[in-house]
């Protein structure tokens, strides 16, 4: 089946939702962390009650569910396309100004409010392979927010698509949005027995023809320094400077192992986010990933003895180390189900893609999701550059994801 003279509709409704602000606040206990995520949402309810999907809903915790009913009186596992609405704070997604580079040329493309931006080929190495395709980027001062509107809007023309098309035979299929994936909460209220699929997909990945289904193991980690203060005045074999012990533990880690910035492909790292410091207290986050989940306790173990060894420098001095599981390696939870990747690789064939499968040196919703009871690997949206103002993404990748989520739900039928 071909969806070739299909108008498709995720260009246009991505160019609508990116303008939207939905940034996520890392420092807010709500849930969602930024009411204006719903702002998106509230629109997504709409768009799919005006397609026929009478179920659509939006909950107070900043989820949509909605459902497109089956099609086949098959008994056919229920599965979930999933994308996340919210966006990074590491750059601003207030007042995006998307912009469509039609029949791109392989010139450097140029920011209208940023003139001293250039996206080109040879620092972005994918963008040669879209030579031809139409690529959207932002204006130059913000980021673009395909990570991930390009998912959500992905997921939507689908939703259209399928409710125009009757005919095409498939089971039961669930849609889930939700909030603050990117500040890794992104399932920490979605109601699995609400949601009631057995497998899933998140539409969250890179570039065309990518199928992952492994991701890092997660886990966040907090090293609190305690010094002792006094008067500096007389300060002479009282006071501990926190600050100091803090300082010589971070510069006891290695700079050229370990980190982000010196690691690639399977390899693991501990990575320090947040630092703050005082006299009396210093407090450093991490986050910690690796691939082989049992590497996280090696980590932090390697991570409590600097912190150790920086005490015993300054005697005097304390630390409390705090560990946390953030989440689990999908994979894990994936090769108990081989024919949901496997329906994935036929429906990538079935859109003319060989599919390559890769690791994410990252997360999704889906590998929690996975341990939640869905098992839920990542497919292509054509988002790269994310998270910073050179973001951008192919229409024709969008296009592509479309007709490939619309095979796996002909797959799944069969």
């Amino acid at each position: 089946m071909s969806i070739s003279n299909y108008l498709h509709t995720a260009a246009e409704r991505f160019m609508r939702y990116v303008q939207i602000d939905t940034e996520a606040d890392p420092n807010s206990d709500t849930q969602p962390s930024s009411m204006k995520q719903k702002d998106l949402s509230k629109i997504l309810v709409e768009e799919l009650l005006a397609m026929g999907i009478s179920d659509a809903e939006l909950d107070e915790y900043g989820y949509v569910y909605a459902t497109i009913p089956a099609t086949s009186n098959k008994d056919i596992p229920t599965i979930c396309f999933c994308s996340h609405v919210d966006t990074a704070p590491d750059v601003t997604g207030a007042n995006v100004k998307p912009v469509l580079h039609k029949n791109f040329d392989g010139s450097p493309i140029g920011y209208a409010d940023a003139p001293d931006l250039f996206l080109t080929i040879e620092d972005h190495t994918y963008l040669k392979e879209r030579i031809g395709d139409d690529i959207i980027t932002a204006s130059g001062k913000t980021l673009l927010g395909a990570d991930d509107k390009a998912g959500v809007a992905i997921i939507m023309d689908f939703a259209n698509y399928m409710m125009q098309h009757p005919e095409i035979e498939h089971g039961k299929i669930r849609l889930l949005f939700t909030p603050d994936e990117e500040i890794g909460r992104g399932v920490n209220k979605v109601d699995m027995n609400k949601l009631g699929a057995q497998f899933g997909y998140t539409l969250d990945g890179g570039p065309r023809g990518v199928l992952e289904g492994e991701s890092f193991s997660a886990d966040g980690a907090t090293i609190v320094f305690d010094g002792i203060s006094a008067h500096p005045g007389y300060a002479k074999d009282k006071m501990v400077s926190a600050i100091k012990v803090a300082s010589y533990f971070m510069n006891s880690l290695p700079k050229d192992t370990w980190c982000p910035e010196s690691t690639a492909g399977m390899e693991g790292f501990v990575h320090a986010v947040h630092f703050e410091a005082a006299v009396e207290k210093a407090t450093i986050q991490f986050i910690v990933r690796d691939f082989e989940t049992a590497k996280l306790a090696e980590h932090e173990a390697q991570l409590e003895a600097l912190a150790k060894a920086a005490t015993e420098a300054f005697p005097g001095s304390q630390y409390t180390a705090v560990f946390k599981e953030q989440y689990r390696n999908m994979k894990e939870m994936l090769d108990q189900y081989p024919f949901v990747m496997s329906n994935a690789e036929e429906a990538y064939r079935r859109a003319g893609m060989t599919p390559v499968i890769e690791s994410i040196r990252g997360g999704t919703d889906g590998s929690r999701l996975s341990f939640m009871g869905m098992p839920c690997p990542n497919i292509f949206t054509g988002e790269m550059a994310i998270h910073s103002r050179r973001e951008y993404v192919s229409v024709q990748d969008m296009e592509k994801a479309v007709e490939t989520i619309v095979h796996l739900a002909q797959v799944w039928a069969e």
